[in-house]
């Protein structure tokens, strides 16, 4: 945003009502050495333009095209899937297993979920997995356990594609197209998502910055997608204490700058089981729409990512404190 001052504006004067609004900004001269113009630098908070035309001294009030319309759209929208209402005024949870490793576990996870409080069950029917020798799901076969166990429950089911050519028949089974942090600039397999034209939820990469993240969804959207839900599971830093950096700042300039639905990750994000409660309370204070997190109903046998996987009681927990069940009622 730039702002162009008059010929005789009083420059401090001008200056300092920007400091008084909370703005930071760059003073621009002229040939003369004058200052003709004030820039508006990212850490200031937003702002009306209109606002600021009224001010004294100022001539004119300059802001450039967002590179991202179509996400900017979507601003302040409630995302409806089912039960689920992402930005409405409850929190949406979303349980269920890593991958769905079979039939009993996936409906065992889907009946503790619907218990907690939860609209969505999440799960892997195809797993990326960093080891070509761990287990990567069933494939088509667990679609069907997985829209079974959420039809059972009156469930949304949430889970990953990962490639363009397996859109179609994720689509058929899924509410929700996941795009996982791998594959955030995928440019194929967003445009074919976005062509299912359901919603699709896109995770952030683990070093992409918020701008490529909401260009990724940008991308989504152009190509006919519903509606983009953000989904925050840590970006990769440097201390090997968590399996990644939970950005909650990244959570809240979505939900209260962008005000975009965006959700947290914890599971992801820590990697470990005993930090995953407590930081999907922190990000629903930090403005998230909801939290999807990773629950067995056996976590010492799940086949992937058992050390993140909470149990049973653990997402009751979860449920209580984001304000979805009675914290003192038993699950049903």
């Amino acid at each position: 945003m730039l702002i162009r001052l008059e010929p005789d504006a009083e420059t401090a004067a001008v200056q300092g009502r920007l400091k008084a609004l909370g703005l930071w900004f760059t003073p621009l001269a002229d040939a003369a050495g004058r200052v003709c113009a004030l820039r508006i630098d990212p850490p200031s908070p937003p702002i009306d333009p209109g606002r600021l035309r009224r001010l004294p001294g100022v001539a004119e009030v300059l802001v450039g095209a967002s590179p991202h319309p179509r996400v900017d759209a979507q601003a302040g929208r409630v995302v409806t899937v089912r039960r689920a209402a992402f930005g409405g005024p409850a929190p949406v949870l979303i349980a269920g297993p890593c991958s769905v490793d079979a039939p009993d576990t996936v409906m065992a996870a889907a009946e503790a979920a619907a218990a907690a409080g939860a609209t969505a069950l999440r799960g892997g029917a195809f797993k990326p997995r960093t080891s070509p020798y761990s287990f990567d799901g069933h494939g088509v076969e667990a679609l069907g356990w997985m829209r079974t166990a959420a039809d059972r429950h009156g469930l949304a089911v949430i889970t990953e594609v990962l490639s363009e050519r397996d859109v179609e028949r994720v689509a058929a089974h899924a509410d929700v197209l996941q795009i996982g942090s791998r594959n955030m600039q995928n440019f194929a397999l967003l445009r074919a998502a976005g062509a299912a034209r359901v919603p699709c939820l896109l995770k952030r990469g683990m070093a992409a910055t918020v701008e490529e993240w909401l260009l990724a969804g940008e991308h989504l959207l152009a190509h006919g997608a519903a509606a983009v839900i953000f989904c925050e599971r840590g970006v990769r830093g440097f201390d090997p204490a968590t399996r990644n950096l939970l950005d909650l700042a990244a959570v809240a300039l979505l939900a209260h700058v962008h005000r975009q639905p965006v959700i947290a990750d914890p599971s992801h994000a820590t990697g470990r089981r005993d930090l995953i409660e407590p930081l999907a309370l922190a990000a629903r204070a930090a403005g998230a729409a909801g939290v999807m997190v990773e629950m067995h109903p056996d976590p010492a046998r799940a086949r992937s990512d058992a050390a993140q996987a909470i149990d049973r009681a653990t997402l009751r927990r979860i449920g209580a404190g984001l304000g979805l069940v009675d914290a003192h009622e038993e699950a049903a």
